[in-house]
């Protein structure tokens, strides 16, 4: 390799368990998606972008779709990983192995030339992701040259983002001309109160046209499985916007320090967040396959 992996200022990520079980508490419906997860390579073929937080292990495209399986999930979403940078090319190689089953969101620059979106449009890339954990610097103006550009290609934008961050921009993502979504529930930590400005910035937001993801349990709470203490936020953007709300695995659970789980575990707590059956498919299945236009099966 030419370069070093994991440094003090990027040190190494756990792997994600190699072999996956089923949810315990309900069955998965047939069609369900799961909306977030990553595939990572190794540099010298895949380069980590310089001031990288952390240093993740490969996880590949086969490792994924064998988790679907495990779990019985139909679909999938791949979204760049921030490791990668605007390098979107093991993603893309990923959805061109498996264009029935998995869709993507992809990275770029906001100046990215038209042939190159194109051809990540016809991967398989359906949204683009803008990343404000490791972008301090992305401003209003240029959010609306990624939504411009979304427009333009029949896109959605998905922001990864805290919920404090979401205040002062909260005006102008109202406005946005396409579908947007907030990753890991705004990462509101299970310590603070609901009624933060933060998290009831992020209902107002979901309530009034936004999507959100279903996602983040581990991160966001201050307890191991099942994260019971993350049901009353989930439950609160549930009720704001059921049409709305999307699940996703985080898989393979980068930035994880803590004890590694099981997708399952993750799934078993969506039991907690959504105990009715009915609106839990509309989570796992209707609102996905809308909004990433994966077929019904």
């Amino acid at each position: 390799m030419t370069e070093p992996l994991a440094t003090e200022d990027a040190p190494a990520c756990p792997p994600a368990p190699t072999t996956q079980r089923r949810p315990s508490r309900f069955p998965i419906p047939r069609g369900a998606v799961d909306t977030h997860a990553h595939v990572i390579g190794l540099p010298p073929d895949y380069p980590f972008i310089p001031g990288r937080a952390y240093t993740p292990p490969p996880a590949t495209a086969e490792s994924y779709v064998a988790m679907l399986d495990a779990t019985d999930m139909t679909y999938g979403v791949l979204t760049q990983v921030s490791v990668h940078g605007t390098d979107n090319r093991l993603m893309v190689e990923a959805l061109r192995a498996h264009p029935q089953r998995l869709r993507g969101i992809a990275v770029i620059a906001p100046d990215c030339p038209d042939r190159e979106r194109a051809a990540l449009k016809e991967a398989g890339v359906v949204g683009l992701r803008a990343n404000l954990f490791h972008n301090r610097a992305l401003d209003g103006d240029t959010v609306e040259r990624f939504a411009a550009i979304c427009r333009e290609m029949d896109w959605h934008l998905q922001f990864l983002i805290t919920a404090r961050q979401l205040v002062p921009l909260a005006a102008r993502l109202s406005k946005l001309p396409v579908p947007f979504l907030i990753d890991h529930m705004g990462s509101v930590k299970t310590t603070q109160t609901m009624q933060n400005e933060g998290f009831r910035t992020l209902v107002s937001l979901v309530r009034d046209g936004g999507w959100v993801r279903l996602s983040g349990a581990y991160r966001n709470s201050a307890e191991g499985p099942p994260y019971r203490d993350t049901v009353p936020f989930a439950q609160a953007l549930i009720e704001a916007a059921p049409d709305r709300c999307v699940w996703g695995s985080d898989w393979p659970h980068v930035t994880n320090w803590g004890v590694m789980m099981q997708v399952a575990d993750l799934l078993d707590t969506l039991a907690d967040w959504a105990p009715d059956a009915t609106l839990r498919n509309r989570i796992l299945v209707d609102n996905p396959q809308r909004l990433f236009g994966f077929p019904e099966v």
